[in-house]
């Protein structure tokens, strides 16, 4: 009975090096939907990423998550290859009276404001780091 509530369920290796494999599959599958060549904006293929993955010489933590590890991949792929997040396109319908005090609050976490719309109401569409979307959602 101790062994069954307090024991841990042996893996066998091969077991082990499937689900590691399949870690490894999943997070660069993470990495190539979620970036771009800067270059290009054109998106990298899950076949390439793996290639440059085994390049850096990743090895997968089975006790993180993918994402978490996925995010730690990109920053360590853009010391050796062009490499960045997709921007993330969003837009915002900001009343009048806070419109104008929230677009300055926003203009340094937008890259790129692709149009600009004020007539009953502030229509902003534009394109932003994902990294900045907890930031923005905050302050709207």
């Amino acid at each position: 009975v101790q062994i069954l509530s307090k024991g841990e369920l042996q893996v066998s290796d091969k077991e082990r090096h499937t689900q590691l494999e399949q870690m490894f599959r999943d997070i660069a599958t993470i990495v190539a939907d979620k970036c771009v060549n800067p270059e290009t904006k054109r998106p990298y293929t899950v076949i390439l990423i793996e290639r440059a993955m085994k390049d850096i010489h990743y090895s997968v933590k089975p006790h993180k998550s993918t994402k978490q590890q996925a995010l730690e991949v990109i920053r360590q792929l853009k010391e050796t290859m062009q490499i960045e997040r997709a921007h993330m396109r969003l837009r915002f319908i900001l009343p009048v009276k806070e419109g104008k005090k929230l677009k300055e609050k926003l203009k340094p976490l937008i890259k790129v404001i692709e149009s600009e719309d004020f007539h009953e109401q502030l229509e902003i569409v534009c394109l932003i780091d994902p990294g900045c979307f907890r930031e923005i959602d905050e302050l709207i």
